[in-house]
């Protein structure tokens, strides 16, 4: 969008420099040239009450995307397990308007999610995993998402109250762990949003 036409709006949640200049930001309509602070303050008095976790061992470059897939479905929070450092390229400036909390190791996230009262959903396709359509996903808790490849660790697996798998009909033993991702959280506000 071009400098806003006519005159100004007084309302204070707008930018001043992107109606001078344009607001060529990824944003819906509704938030065409407000500031980052208004937008994050108007998606606070709505987010859902499900969050998402990522383990980040191997610096997984999934997780800018999953990331993105939450800030769209509205997720409360991105916790990122492991690494502090992640690739942002794929939230494409989302992470901008999502809260992303950081936990050292699995045993933190877990102690975390514990004190929220929040029961954490790992989502694999292991052994004792239920297919998505027939699993609980309670309104208030915790997707728990793993790396690419190696999916999730054997201490995440087992702090889950419940494990579910994405349904596959092809070849392929597994889905790209932030299509997995976005898949889930659909299937969540499906349910609840």
């Amino acid at each position: 969008m071009g400098p806003w036409e006519g005159d100004p709006p007084t309302d204070p949640r707008y930018d001043p420099e992107l109606l001078a200049a344009g607001d060529a930001r990824n944003v819906v309509d509704e938030y065409r040239y407000w500031t980052m602070e208004a937008i994050v303050a108007d998606l606070d008095t709505r987010r859902h009450p499900f969050h998402v976790a990522i383990e980040n061992w191997q610096h997984d470059m999934n997780i800018g995307s999953i990331v993105r897939s939450a800030n769209a479905f509205l997720a409360a929070e991105v916790h990122i397990v492991g690494k502090r450092r992640w690739n942002r390229r794929g939230a494409m400036v989302t992470d901008r308007y999502q809260h992303v909390r950081h936990h050292e190791d699995v045993a933190a996230f877990v102690a975390w999610a514990d004190a929220a009262g929040l029961p954490i959903v790992a989502v694999d396709n292991v052994e004792g995993s239920k297919p998505l359509p027939d699993a609980d996903l309670p309104e208030r808790c915790v997707l728990l998402f793993g790396q690419e490849g190696p999916g999730l660790s054997r201490e995440a697996v087992a702090a889950a109250s419940g494990i579910v798998e994405i349904t596959q009909y092809g070849s392929t033993r597994s889905i790209n762990a932030s299509a997995a991702a976005a898949v889930v959280m659909y299937e969540w506000c499906r349910r609840w949003a």
